[in-house]
């Protein structure tokens, strides 16, 4: 992310997130799927429910049409299974931030 020009953090868990200064600075969300306690969907669902709509790319190393409908209907902006290509994500990613950029009204 840095050989981008982006700063990017990693947690432990969707719930450290949640308890984190960095919730209000987050531009976008990369999330595995399965994760401790709370899936990467149910982070996303958590955020949008409480009026946080921040971009999110769900990842999964166990793909399922059932899961993947489920992230694009809840809004997810990209379903990678893994293993994908950094390309891939890279461009989600480009896609999240052009997207948190719109929704803030900046140009």
């Amino acid at each position: 992310m840095r050989s981008i020009g982006l700063v990017a953090q990693a947690f432990s868990s969707g719930e450290e997130f949640l308890r984190s200064p960095e919730l209000s600075r987050t531009g976008c969300l990369v999330v595995d799927f399965d994760m401790p306690k709370m899936s990467g969907l149910d982070l996303h669902n958590t955020l949008s429910l409480s009026g946080k709509k921040i971009p999110t790319i769900l990842i999964t190393a166990y793909p399922s049409d059932d899961i993947r409908a489920r992230a694009l209907q809840a809004g997810v902006i990209c379903y990678l299974p893994k293993p994908f290509d950094e390309s891939d994500l890279l461009n989600c990613i480009e896609t999240a931030l052009d997207r948190a950029k719109r929704n803030r009204g900046a140009p």
